[in-house]
């Protein structure tokens, strides 16, 4: 669900610049855009109540934690927080480099609590899916980080 979200949200940002919005008149622009939608969905789930069923909840985040990670709930609820300020951080092109880069360390750094999660059989989404996706979302964040190249200088000086 969380791939088919930043896909479909990148395909709708570049549909928009083919029709002439130019913000998203690139892959790489629409790709950030879409990634920062993804996050605020994901960062949604840190804060909601443990009741809350249809969806993943704060208590099932905090589930996710190693062991070796002190105080879980309030790592989960400073994840969401970094999520939602890396989504920020995307949308506005002056901030877009620095979170492009710290959004690739923070999901590295998020990768132990999905391989727990899944060792430790909580109901998550299977490594040998995860552990893509979580690259793809590294690389779309350092791609979203790269600045535009500089046209090279013209022959006349």
């Amino acid at each position: 669900m969380i791939l088919i979200v930043l896909l479909v949200a990148t395909l709708v940002f570049r549909l928009l610049g083919a029709l002439g919005v130019a913000r998203f008149a690139t892959w790489r622009v629409s790709a950030a855009h879409g990634l920062a939608v993804m996050l605020v969905m994901t960062a949604s789930a840190h804060f909601v109540p443990a009741g809350v069923t249809f969806m993943p909840n704060h208590a099932d985040l905090a589930a996710m934690v190693p062991p070796f990670v002190p105080f879980p709930a309030l790592m989960v609820y400073l994840t969401g927080v970094l999520e939602l300020a890396g989504a920020v951080g995307l949308v506005l092109e002056g901030t877009r480099r620095a979170a492009g880069i710290c959004l690739a360390l923070l999901f590295v750094v998020l990768l132990p609590a999905n391989v727990y999660a899944a060792l430790a059989g909580l109901d998550v989404t299977p490594l040998w899916q995860r552990v893509p996706e979580q690259v793809l979302y590294i690389g779309i964040a350092l791609w979203a980080a790269r600045t535009r190249t500089r046209s090279t200088v013209n022959s006349f000086g």
